[in-house]
C-alpha cells in the first residue's frame, strides 16, 4: 500500500455505514469527521465554558472512578510502573476543574490551586493520603467506563450514556466498549497503538494527535511482548536520546499529525501508533470495536497465521542486518571488533607478546599476511574481551550484522585473528547463545555465519584448532602449578653411553 493511500483524510460528510466500511475502514488509515458529535446532548450539556461541570456534578457527582496518577505529570505513560490506578470522587475531581477555570494559567503552576482540595479516603496504592505535596501529582481520568461489553458493573459512568449518540456509521458494529476521558489541565499521554479500532470524539476542548502506521514499529522501540505495557512506544517524550534510540531518528518521517476540536471525531485504526496531547479541560468519548479482519479470524487457524507471519519476518529478516537495527552497545561492540580485526591483520611485526606466523596462501602465489595470535589468557586479548561482553541476544545480532555488512572481516577473524582464548570464549558464546533463542534461529543463524567462508571446514578447523590450543596450555598449566612438570617445556637432553 502506498504512502499517499495512509494519509489522513477530512470528512465534512459523515459517511453512511456502508461507505465507511468500504471506503475507510478497510483502508485501516486515519480519518477524521469534522463536526461528526455536534447534534450529541453531551455536546452542549457538558460544555466547560457553558455550565457543563455543573451538569456533570448532578449527573455523576456521586460516582467513584478510576483516576490515572502520574509523578512524570503532564506526561503519563502507559507502563504501569509509571502510574497509579485509584478510586477518586467525581466531585472531587470536578472541583479540580472549577478551579482551573476560575484561576487559569497565569504563568503560575495552576495544579498549586488543587491543594485546597484535599478529599479524605484518596488513597495510593502505597497507602499514602494525597494531601499537600502529594497533591502536586496530577490526575487524569483516562478510559472510564460508560459502557463496557463484558461487565456491565465495570460501567461507572453508565448514566451517561444518553447523551451519548452511537455515530451511524459504526451501525452494525459489536462495541466493546465506550470510554470516558477528561483531563483537568494540559496533558501528554505516551506513544502507544490499542488491539482495537478506535473512534475518539472530542466533547469539549481539544487535543493534537500525533500518528505513525504499523509499519514504524521498529522505529518507536516498542514494549516487549512479556511486559504489562506492550503496546507502548520505550521512548520517553520530550528530548529523544538518539544513542539509545537510533532508529527513532525516523519518527518524523512515518509521522502525521492532527488537531481535533470540540465536535470532531478521529477514527484510529487498530495498530496505529498514537501520542495525544490535551489542552486545559478537555472531555472526549471514544469508542472501540473490534476489526472484521479480527473478528472474521478462527482460532483453528492460529497456527497458520502465525506460520504465515514467522514466514514473512523471516524473508524481511533475510534482506538484510541493517547497522541501524543495532543497539548502541552492540553496535559500538561491532565496530570495536571490526576495528580490532583490521588492526591485527596489518600487523607485518609482532607487537608485545603476540607471536605471530607469516605463511604464503591463495592463488597465483598470491602473499597474504595471516596473523594468527597465541593469547591465551582473556585479559591480554582485546578481541576475545568484547565478544565475551556481549549478551547472547546481543552476540547474535552482532555477529548477523558483521556476516552480512562485514563478511571478509569475519572470515578474517575467525581464520587469522582468532587467538586460542577467542576461540574458547567464541564457542561458549555460541552455547549461551544456542540456550536463549529457538532451534530454528540457530539454525538460521549459523547458515548465515557459516556462508561467509569459502571453505566452512577450514572455520571450523580454526575453531576448533584454537579451542585444543587453548586446552592444552589450560592442562599445561595445572601440570605446573600441581606436579611441576611442564609439558610444553624443553625436551631434557638424553645422554648416550
Amino acid at each position: 500500500m502506498s504512502s499517499s493511500s495512509l494519509q489522513i483524510h477530512r470528512f465534512s460528510k459523515i459517511p453512511s455505514p456502508e461507505e465507511f466500511a468500504t471506503q475507510i475502514e478497510s483502508k485501516n488509515a486515519p480519518a477524521v469527521f469534522t463536526g461528526c458529535v455536534k447534534e450529541w446532548k453531551a455536546f452542549s450539556k457538558w460544555n466547560v465554558l457553558n455550565g457543563g461541570l455543573d451538569y456533570l456534578m448532578d449527573m455523576v457527582g456521586s460516582s467513584v472512578v478510576g483516576a490515572m496518577l502520574s509523578k512524570s505529570a503532564p506526561v503519563f505513560y502507559g507502563d504501569i510502573r509509571s502510574h497509579e490506578r485509584v478510586p477518586l470522587p467525581f466531585s472531587t475531581f470536578l472541583g479540580y476543574c472549577k478551579d482551573i477555570l476560575q484561576y487559569g494559567d497565569d504563568g503560575k503552576d495552576s495544579i498549586s490551586q488543587l491543594r485546597k482540595h484535599k478529599p479524605e479516603g484518596l488513597i495510593t496504592e502505597h497507602g499514602d493520603h494525597l494531601v499537600g505535596e502529594e497533591s502536586r501529582k496530577q490526575i487524569y481520568l483516562a478510559q472510564v467506563p460508560i459502557v463496557n461489553a463484558e461487565n456491565d458493573e465495570m460501567a461507572q459512568l453508565e448514566c451517561l450514556r444518553e447523551d451519548i449518540e452511537t455515530p451511524g456509521f459504526l451501525e452494525g458494529k459489536v462495541l466493546a466498549s465506550i470510554n470516558l476521558w477528561m483531563n483537568s489541565s494540559r496533558t501528554r499521554s505516551s506513544t502507544h497503538y490499542d488491539p482495537h479500532h478506535n473512534l475518539l470524539c472530542i466533547i469539549s476542548g481539544h487535543k493534537q494527535v500525533v500518528l505513525w502506521p504499523p509499519s514504524a514499529c521498529s522505529s518507536l522501540y516498542p514494549l516487549p511482548l512479556y511486559g504489562e505495557a506492550s503496546n507502548h512506544s520505550a521512548i520517553p517524550l520530550g528530548n529523544i536520546n538518539f544513542s539509545l534510540y537510533p532508529r527513532a531518528k525516523s519518527m518524523e518521517e512515518y509521522s502525521q499529525k492532527v488537531t481535533l476540536y470540540a465536535g470532531d471525531a478521529l477514527f484510529i485504526p487498530e495498530g496505529w501508533f498514537h501520542q495525544v496531547d490535551s489542552g486545559d479541560i478537555t472531555i472526549a468519548v471514544n469508542f472501540w470495536w473490534q476489526s472484521d479482519m479480527m473478528s472474521s479470524m478462527l482460532e483453528h487457524m492460529d497456527a497458520y497465521y502465525l506460520r504465515r507471519i514467522m514466514k514473512s519476518m523471516k524473508e524481511k529478516l533475510e534482506q538484510g542486518f541493517s547497522l541501524n537495527d543495532l543497539q548502541p552497545e552492540a553496535l559500538r561492540c561491532l565496530n570495536e571488533l571490526v576495528s580490532l580485526v583490521h588492526h591485527q591483520i596489518d600487523q607485518i611485526q609482532p607487537v608485545g607478546d603476540i607471536q605471530t606466523e607469516c605463511s604464503v596462501s591463495g592463488e597465483e602465489g598470491k602473499i597474504e599476511k595471516i596473523v594468527k595470535t597465541k593469547f591465551f589468557n582473556l585479559e591480554e586479548d582485546p578481541i576475545a574481551n568484547v565478544v565475551w561482553s556481549l549478551e547472547p541476544r546481543a552476540f547474535q545480532s552482532v555477529f548477523l550484522t558483521m556476516a552480512h555488512n562485514f563478511p571478509r572481516t569475519l572470515e578474517a577473524f575467525v581464520l587469522h585473528a582468532l587467538s586460542p582464548v577467542g576461540a574458547e570464549v567464541l564457542t561458549r558464546k555460541f552455547e549461551q547463545m544456542d540456550q536463549t533463542i529457538g532451534a530454528a534461529d540457530g539454525s538460521q543463524f549459523y547458515q548465515k555465519f557459516y556462508s561467509v567462508f569459502d571453505d566452512q571446514f577450514a572455520a571450523m578447523d580454526a575453531l576448533l584448532n584454537g579451542k585444543e590450543s587453548f586446552a592444552s596450555q589450560a592442562f599445561n598449566n595445572v601440570l605446573v602449578q600441581y606436579l611441576g612438570i611442564n609439558v610444553n617445556g624443553p625436551k631434557p637432553l638424553v645422554q648416550k653411553d
